[in-house]
């Protein structure tokens, strides 16, 4: 009997390691949601993320949309609005574009050669299922609000304004999206606009915690090892949240691409153009109108708040 209870032991916690074991890429937390989340949900109320549309599993963690269960109709892209894609809701331009790997060779580089973004790539917290070409018409852009807007994917609530770089998702997904939103930039150390981080305090104050968005937490975690707090209640994001950036210290190489205000002098935008100088290297610093001029910590700060750099900046 003494013999066995260490095997016992061994097994159990090989058993636990197993059930909080992080996907070490894309594809595998592709697959833990169909199998470990998203697996009953596929012909629930709950639907596709920005539509609500049931759909039948296919291949290893794709699906056949049944667009009659929501009222779909294609916009543009047939093949796309035929299937589930796995949408993440911080577009990963949004946690890659400060870093040296997507500089070098964009998401597919990263993807390949940095740990970092290929976890936050992997982050399943961050990830939900959502019909091709909706995925594909949201983009990168940015979450707002589009009063004037029309919707162009027949019954499904969602709107795209392609000028403005805006959509703005189905109510019933709103805050859900901001507490993904407040996560994934304290966790992995990203800057947020005043404007949206507005936004999203708003959206979470106005449709709190779901019944199904607490359950797809759990579920989430049972793999991941660690829950979305603001999810749970256990954080609270308030105007100029300042991140704990846990994600940086699981072992993650540093963002080279992230220069400190110290290494680069000051940075300053113009609000008008939306370019922003430096104070050494780019001629223009100073002539910055007093009336148009925002100061940043850093070059990705500026850049995160959709400003570029100046073009007649040396180096």
């Amino acid at each position: 009997m003494r013999a066995v209870r260490p095997l016992i032991a061994l097994l159990l916690l090989v058993i636990a390691c197993q059930a909080v074991s992080q996907p070490s890429s894309f594809r595998q937390a592709k697959s833990e949601l169909r199998e470990r989340v998203y697996h009953d949900q596929n012909a629930s109320d709950t639907g596709s993320f920005y539509c609500g549309c049931q759909w039948q599993w296919a291949g290893t963690s794709g699906g056949r949309i049944d667009q009659a269960s929501c009222g779909y109709q294609v916009r543009k892209q047939a093949n796309r609005a035929a299937r589930i894609e796995w949408e993440h809701v911080v577009p990963a331009w949004v946690m890659g574009h400060q870093r040296q790997c997507w500089q070098d060779g964009g998401r597919r580089n990263c993807a390949a050669n940095d740990p970092l973004f290929e976890r936050m790539e992997a982050n399943m917290h961050n990830l939900a299922p959502a019909i091709g070409e909706v995925n594909a018409d949201r983009s990168n852009y940015r979450f707002g609000v589009l009063p004037q807007a029309l919707y162009q994917h027949g019954q499904c609530t969602f709107k795209v304004a392609f000028g403005e770089r805006t959509v703005e998702p189905r109510d019933e997904v709103k805050g859900m999206i901001a507490r993904t939103y407040f996560y994934i930039h304290d966790r992995y150390d990203l800057t947020m606009s005043r404007q949206q981080q507005q936004l999203l305090m708003a959206w979470h104050r106005q449709f709190p915690v779901t019944e199904w968005e607490q359950e797809r937490d759990s579920r989430i975690a049972g793999v991941m090892g660690h829950h979305n707090p603001f999810v749970t209640g256990e954080r609270e994001w308030r105007l100029g949240h300042r991140n704990l950036a846990e994600g940086l210290r699981e072992g993650e190489a540093p963002n080279l691409a992230e220069q400190p205000a110290s290494a680069t002098g000051q940075v300053r935008g113009n609000r008008r153009s939306k370019v922003y100088h430096l104070s050494e290297g780019c001629p223009s610093f100073d002539r910055v109108s007093p009336d148009n001029r925002v100061e940043f910590a850093s070059p990705a700060a500026a850049e995160a708040a959709g400003y570029r750099k100046a073009g007649n900046c040396r180096g």
